[in-house]
């Protein structure tokens, strides 16, 4: 299953080995996990719970794979997003593509993580000492996956 959201965690050994298995021309393999911080815009986060659109988010993230085998010469990817509440230095996400070469693997990582911080219907809430706030996407992720030039929607 390329694409998997779940509450659980993930062993990164083991998602990547599967994603590698009976495939001899790989050539490379890029990786991002991203992890829940203890800070954030300057206060201590205690939690982290993340929420999703079910069914509608799995779409965004398949097309994203989608989209990425269409731009670069890769064999596969496999996105892992969790949900539910988190601590800080829990695994948030993992991105792994596979491609016989980097740069192709490096590139379509970084493609599929930039959309999925901006258009894929997660919604973050810190809970700090102060309180709970919602995150909202920073400008610099807006303008990185902008950067990329439009993308086709996913259909509803």
């Amino acid at each position: 299953m390329p694409v998997r959201v779940q509450c659980e965690d993930f062993d990164l050994s083991r998602e990547i080995a599967a994603l590698r298995a009976g495939n001899p021309q790989i050539g490379a393999v890029a990786s991002f996990v991203g992890i829940a911080r203890d800070m954030n815009e300057g206060s201590s986060v205690q939690t982290l719970t993340l929420e999703h659109y079910p069914g509608m988010t799995e779409k965004v993230l398949d097309d994203l794979i989608v989209q990425a085998k269409q731009r670069w010469d890769i064999f596969d990817a496999l996105i892992i997003h969790r949900i539910g509440t988190l601590q800080p230095q829990d695994q948030i996400v993992l991105v792994a593509v596979t491609s016989r070469h980097r740069e192709a693997a490096l590139t379509a990582c970084s493609f599929i993580m930039d959309f999925l911080k901006t258009r894929a219907p997660f919604w973050k809430k810190e809970h700090t000492a102060t309180g709970e706030r919602w995150v909202a996407a920073r400008q610099s992720d807006t303008q990185a996956a902008d950067a990329w030039g439009t993308t086709k929607k996913v259909a509803d």
